[in-house]
């Protein structure tokens, strides 16, 4: 699955708890984007970076 190359972040696993107090599998997955970033040569290079890392700066878009 995706994961974030900055803070490894992908899906969890866990219940889904129904009114009946039934469990089935659930899945939450990370808001992943591939996008192109620089990197420390000059060049560009195209990454799975969560939404959250975009947001807050942590990589630069080419």
């Amino acid at each position: 699955m995706a994961r974030c190359v900055i803070c490894e972040k992908a899906a969890h696993f866990g219940n889904a708890v129904s009114h009946s107090h039934r469990r089935s599998n659930k899945i939450w997955k990370a808001n992943i984007k591939s996008v192109k970033v620089k990197t420390a040569n000059g060049g560009a290079k195209k990454v799975n970076v969560c939404t959250s890392c975009l947001r807050s700066g942590l990589v630069e878009r080419a």
